[in-house]
């Protein structure tokens, strides 16, 4: 059986129409109207790409710092060795280590978010495969993540860092804030992360690139944002 609605919910579920094309401001705030969970909420963005990613060069991923971060805290782990080690924690790293870090998280550790490692640690981290790639937490050049500048990394990390990846339907699924968060600075995270991708249009992605865009927290339905209102006007190709 169904849940009933309550009527606090049916009356914001009737303020937006799930068939219009909101402005990024508008959807932002017809997803915090609608959001009704008691817990505070992950606000999403779902961009549907015009790529094919079973073409290597069609593949849109990468990393970007929001403006206003993601608004939970991240808990960082490095697996880096000596004067490196040192900076990953003196930089706030939760956890820094090497080989008695890697035989951690292989014994069951896996209280973090994010996942740093030094170029000369891969050797060691390459026997993790099986527990952080499911869990999309493998350290990757492309994003940042395999690094010399382990500082830098952890900043950023902390700072509000996400990583993006275009899965095999062509879309891209990212968070940009938290329910909570005020209006103009959910638009102004959910802006930074669709030029980010529009920057990364792949030279060979044919006609019109950046095809939907849709918003929505947690429990909350989705609401469609016109793709023209946050950037230029794509002419077919």
């Amino acid at each position: 059986m169904a849940k009933k609605l309550s009527k606090k919910r049916t009356a914001a579920l009737g303020q937006f129409d799930r068939q219009k094309r909101y402005t990024l401001d508008e959807a932002v705030g017809a997803v915090k109207l609608v959001a009704s969970a008691k817990f505070d909420e992950s606000v999403d963005l779902a961009v549907r790409l015009g790529v094919n990613p079973k073409h290597a060069d069609q593949m849109v991923r990468g990393a970007i710092v929001l403006p206003h971060g993601v608004g939970k805290g991240v808990r960082v782990l490095v697996f880096a060795k000596g004067e490196k080690e040192k900076e990953a924690l003196e930089a706030g790293a939760d956890f820094a280590g090497a080989e008695e870090l890697v035989k951690r998280v292989q014994d069951g550790l896996l209280d973090f978010d994010r996942v740093i490692a030094t170029p000369d640690m891969m050797g060691q981290v390459g026997k993790l495969g099986r527990i952080l790639g499911p869990r999309g937490l493998m350290p990757n050049p492309k994003v940042g993540t395999v690094t010399p500048d382990v500082v830098r990394a952890v900043q950023e990390a902390k700072a509000g860092k996400v990583e993006y990846r275009v899965d095999k339907a062509g879309v891209v699924h990212c968070s940009v804030g938290r329910r909570s968060f005020d209006q103009e600075k959910l638009a102004a995270n959910a802006k930074a992360l669709i030029l980010e991708l529009l920057a990364k249009k792949p030279s060979s992605a044919k006609g019109i690139y950046l095809r939907s865009i849709t918003l929505s927290s947690t429990m909350g339905p989705g609401v469609r944002v016109d793709t023209a209102s946050v950037s230029v006007k794509e002419e077919e190709s």
